[in-house]
């Protein structure tokens, strides 16, 4: 069975260069002819591994490959996927620490990584999630329950118009209504308006809310913009805010000197939320919540079960079900732990300064191309541009989704389209891995192809 899959594995990755970079045309007519009843008898391993392989893997954005370079590419790094099996297959649990107290000391040493790369003080701690939704929303409730009274439908966060909606959403399922989130407007580069977020704290106080929390952002997903997370980090300190940081895009580029120039501050969060399957190139499912002090977290967490056996009391070894919403939970930590020390944190290091060069390549290119606009300058690895043809009375938000669908109809990249103060851009996102100068002259040309075809 292990060779038959691993065969077949091996084959599609190796392929993923040649792949479309999406493939979902007839994908949902498929999916719902897929409507099968519980299967009395089993099947052939073969002939479900063909299925899997030759049809329904490929009807799909291909995340994995060069040409992905739309919304906050996945990596998928094979280390991680030879983890993930030997994870699944020994099958320890690790949500307590007594029950494998040397995997779990595994996962923390990753723990213990991260905030190093975050420049986050010795005894910072943290838990690795599901990805960056899970770890915003253990954040919104380790930060509730830190900085506000057990009736707290007076509390007020503040987060840019930029934030992701997960951030939003996190505060919904945490129990604070939609109007207690303050979005604050941002500026020309769409970072955070800091003078309007004070003025905001002001009013609420004095209409007798109670501020207690600011997220800022290092790395959105519309543009990859960064917020002054420095400016940020001394308001929260000064209005006695938790200052939570949505780092999961952009977080790992604090192992570039790039990184860490535009990211200043980071190291000032009380808390702040990381996607090692994005900077990390690691499977989907992998995120990161980490903390400036552990305590916050077993205290808005921390439950018990006259069944549970004894929980650690002081420093030292960390169970995982104290300090998360979660009891049970797979061994996430090996998928981390594994690709890192096969490989050293080097080449993840020399990959993202590789994106970064790529991203002010494709910059500098479309800068050349008649009638493209730069609408978001890159701060990271995102850039946003929209095709503005001086004099055209065609609608540019149709025009630009023309093009758009023109670009991804080759197949060779796959880019997307959000709004910018109303208008409809596309953004070019370099993060996966397998994408190299190759790959983005690719795109870049199929833009320019598409363009003369919109201009004719």
């Amino acid at each position: 069975m292990i060779d038959a899959a691993s065969k077949r594995i091996v084959e599609h990755i190796v392929s993923l260069p040649e792949q479309p970079a999406a493939n979902v045309e007839g994908a949902v007519d498929l999916a719902r002819q897929l409507v099968e009843p519980l299967p009395e008898r089993g099947s052939s391993l073969v002939e479900l591994l063909d299925l899997l392989f030759d049809e329904y893997v490929p009807r799909s954005f291909n995340t994995a490959g060069p040409g992905y370079l739309a919304y906050i590419p996945g990596g998928g790094l094979f280390h991680a996927a030879l983890a993930d099996f030997i994870a699944t297959a020994v099958n320890r649990y690790v949500g307590v620490a007594a029950a494998a107290p040397v995997l779990v000391q595994l996962e923390s040493n990753v723990i213990r990584w991260f905030c190093e790369i975050a420049g986050l003080p010795r005894g910072s701690g943290g838990v690795l999630t599901t990805g960056g939704s899970m770890a915003n929303f253990i954040a919104t409730v380790a930060a509730r329950k830190d900085r506000l009274p057990a009736d707290f439908l007076r509390g007020t966060m503040y987060v840019s118009d930029q934030v992701h909606h997960s951030v939003v959403k996190a505060a919904n399922v945490a129990g604070f209504p939609a109007v207690n989130v303050r979005k604050i407007e941002s500026d020309d580069c769409f970072r955070i308006q800091t003078d309007a977020f004070r003025a905001a704290i002001r009013r609420d106080r004095e209409d007798g809310w109670l501020p207690f929390m600011v997220v800022g952002s290092a790395g959105t997903t519309n543009t990859g913009a960064v917020d002054d997370l420095e400016e940020l980090a001394a308001s929260a300190a000064s209005e006695g805010l938790w200052f939570h940081v949505d780092a999961a895009y952009g977080g790992f580029f604090m192992l570039t000197e790039r990184g860490r120039d535009r990211m200043k501050g980071l190291e000032k969060a009380d808390s702040l939320s990381l996607d090692p399957h994005k900077g990390l190139f690691l499977p989907y499912g992998t995120g990161c919540l980490l903390v400036r002090d552990p305590a916050t977290l077993r205290r808005a967490h921390s439950s018990h079960g006259d069944y549970m056996p004894p929980m650690q009391d002081e420093g030292g070894l960390v169970d995982f079900c104290e300090i998360s919403p979660e009891l049970s939970r797979d061994f996430r930590g090996l998928r981390v732990w594994l690709p890192l020390r096969l490989l050293g944190i080097e080449p993840f290091r020399e990959a993202l300064d590789e994106k970064l060069d790529l991203t002010t390549f494709t910059t500098a290119e479309l800068r050349t191309m008649p009638d493209v606009e730069i609408v978001a300058e890159p701060q990271l690895s995102v850039v946003a541009f929209r095709y503005a043809p001086e004099g055209d009375s065609r609608d540019l938000d149709e025009l630009n989704r023309r093009l758009l669908a023109a670009v991804n109809a080759r197949k060779r990249v796959h880019l997307t389209g959000t709004l910018l103060a109303g208008r409809f851009v596309i953004r070019i996102c370099v993060l996966s891995f397998r994408t190299h100068r190759e790959r983005v002259e690719m795109g870049l040309e199929d833009i320019r192809q598409s363009i003369a075809g919109l201009a004719r």
